[in-house]
């Protein structure tokens, strides 16, 4: 999901043809417009894409959306400078809280009435809740407070740039927990770092791995350009 700014002229259904949506989807991804025929200029626009840009993989994105995940969580993989145990929050460590979540659909765990479900937002669409899940996973960490919860991967990671518990880091010196923001074909994608494995990082977050284009909780290692890497320093 990425942000635009309305410019005077613009429509929603011009702006659904450009970014290859619909009024529909925008409608959703913008519950504050409440007639589809009445927009602002100068205000900000949500707009989601046909999936969470994380698409299958090819060549130049191994483990995309092939990826089927693991039912197993990745403590002990480490990298050369990914020691000891991974980032906590004063509520609780992000990773081992998104992998109580491990293979469940976005549909259902938005539908839950406690936990990571309750934080996550519902109207987000099942292809594009990468950074819904994120937050609510930081959120339930104590990690990042619910105003700080984004459903956009540019909107999170400059929450995370302002907030002095967070510092940029590089992948090498990542762990488990960290938040990983990625460039992708289409977009933005956003995950946590899950370990190393075979030489190789691991990420778990909600991914665009179902026939159906909709979002599941998995690990896999993917191979798309790092925008910026987070890391939980409170």
């Amino acid at each position: 999901m990425s942000s635009y700014r309305i410019k005077s002229g613009d429509t929603l259904s011009h702006l659904a043809q450009r970014h290859n949506t619909s009024v529909s989807a925008l409608m959703k991804a913008n519950p504050q417009i409440k007639n589809a025929d009445l927009i602002y200029a100068g205000k900000s626009l949500n707009i989601p894409g046909s999936r969470d840009s994380f698409e299958s993989g090819s060549a130049g994105s191994a483990g995309g959306a092939t990826g089927g995940g693991s039912s197993g969580g990745a403590q002990g993989v480490q990298g050369p400078n990914s020691s000891g145990p991974g980032t906590r929050g004063p509520k609780g460590s992000p990773f081992d809280i998104a992998s109580q979540h491990l293979n469940k659909n976005a549909s259902s765990l938005k539908l839950e009435k406690n936990g990571v479900g309750a934080d996550m937002e519902d109207w987000v669409p099942n292809n594009v809740n990468c950074a819904n899940f994120v937050s609510a996973v930081l959120e339930q960490s104590g990690q990042i407070s619910d105003a700080q919860h984004d459903n956009s991967v540019m909107g999170l990671m400059a929450k995370l740039d302002r907030d002095p518990n967070f510092k940029r880091i590089d992948l090498r010196d990542a762990k488990p927990g960290d938040v990983v923001s990625m460039k992708t074909n289409g977009g933005q994608h956003v995950v946590m770092f899950a370990g190393w494995k075979d030489g190789k990082p691991t990420f778990i977050g909600s991914n665009n791995v179902n026939s159906d284009g909709s979002q599941r909780v998995t690990i896999s290692s993917m191979n798309y350009p790092i925008m910026a890497v987070h890391q939980y320093q409170g």
